[in-house]
């Protein structure tokens, strides 16, 4: 249809200004998506709009490969798919939504998947780690055809650039290596967490860690950090065992020729461990966990069970042994407190977070790092987007 020329200048001026609105609320990135249960994962085009109220969007430097995020793949945690996987990341803000103060466009942050809301009972009795009500992003990241994206734990940061509520973003030291700070995001304070601030290990104190992957061997570095007289890993490969006499386990046990429990117990004066922390997740792990450890000690469950194991024990046995049973949901860490203090740690020595990156890979790599993992040869493959 022919437009009479003063008409058709302005459709053209109108449609122009209409792109240039589009263009302004919206970004087009690269970013690993797996659309379907149990497939491969594949970098697709993620439209990314612009922060809105309480919202911010972050350039993702570094992106570690997370278990969480194989479950994620395999609908162990949810059938929401198409998912934008990634969540354990550090960036630069790179814009914010009205209403935000906490962060600014050019802050260096660890992204978290615990954006505390200040408001819910646990928040007003003083335990903000343990937020029943953590928000996510308004709204939707899509494929370029507008089909809505579910960005794991409220992250999706296998990306060039995520949008997540502001509340997410920890602001740290910019000195720290994108690749060793975003790797608080998720496992690496999980097992920190699990024996700073669940396990409350003391100096002096006998610690077992069962299983000694990524985050196992983190609640062994936290252990250390703590002061632990003595630290026993157990796992059933060596090579893993070896990374966590590497990181400050003062004894390793193979569960695969040795009982761990009379292990652990021989290693303690027959008594047990004082804390024992199960980074299986399995009922037969948890109990040795609460077999190995002294009376009145304390066992943490930090590795994630699947929902249909069922754990049986002694009633009695659970009365007459005393201590606490404990589950440890992201270590206990309260991001603002932990995150900036850990990472002055790393920056002064005393927290050796390089020393969990195994490779740093690309996006394209995602599909072959899962592989690796599941096959024990890394502690993290590191998506590097700088």
């Amino acid at each position: 249809m022919l437009f009479p020329a003063p008409l058709d200048n302005a459709r053209q001026a109108y449609s122009a200004e209409i792109r240039r609105e589009v263009d302004a609320v919206v970004q087009q990135v690269r970013g690993v998506v797996a659309r379907d249960k149990g497939g491969a994962v594949a970098v697709e085009t993620i439209v990314v709009p612009d922060p809105g109220p309480g919202e911010a969007v972050v350039a993702v430097q570094a992106c570690g490969v997370c278990h969480t995020d194989l479950h994620y793949r395999e609908g162990g945690i949810g059938d929401d798919f198409p998912y934008l996987l990634g969540h354990e990341a550090a960036g630069v803000v790179e814009a914010v939504g009205p209403g935000v103060t906490e962060v600014e466009p050019g802050d260096f942050v660890v992204l978290n998947w615990r954006a505390v809301c200040g408001r819910c009972r646990a928040c007003r009795r003083g335990r903000p780690w343990y937020c029943f009500d953590t928000h996510n992003a308004r709204q939707k990241m899509t494929l370029l055809d507008g089909t809505e994206l579910s960005p794991a734990l409220g992250i999706g940061a296998f990306a060039e650039k995520t949008l997540v509520a502001a509340g997410q973003c920890t602001k740290v030291d910019p000195a720290a290596s994108p690749a060793a700070a975003g790797l608080l995001g998720c496992g690496v304070m999980a097992g920190l967490g699990a024996a700073l601030n669940t396990g409350n290990v003391g100096r002096g104190d006998s610690v077992a860690v069962i299983g000694c992957g990524g985050v196992g061997n983190a609640a062994v570095v936290g252990a250390r950090l703590a002061g632990a007289a003595r630290i026993i890993a157990v796992d059933v490969d060596d090579r893993k065992l070896a990374t966590a006499h590497r990181l400050g386990a003062t004894h390793t046990v193979n569960s695969r020729t040795d009982e761990p429990v009379e292990a652990i117990r021989e290693l303690t004066g027959g008594f047990g461990a004082d804390v024992v922390i199960e980074a299986v997740g399995r009922p037969e792990t948890y109990q040795q966990a609460f077999y190995a450890r002294d009376l009145a000690g304390t066992v943490v469950l930090v590795g994630v069970p699947t929902p249909e194991m069922k754990l049986e024990l002694p009633l009695l046995d659970v009365f007459g042994r005393g201590g606490a049973l404990k589950s440890s949901w992201y270590g206990d860490c309260l991001p603002s407190r932990d995150f900036p203090m850990l990472i002055d740690l790393y920056l002064q020595g005393r927290l050796d977070l390089d020393a969990f990156v195994t490779e740093t890979i690309e996006l394209t790599d995602v599909e072959q790092a899962f592989a690796r993992m599941r096959d024990g040869d890394v502690l993290r493959s590191v998506v590097v987007l700088e």
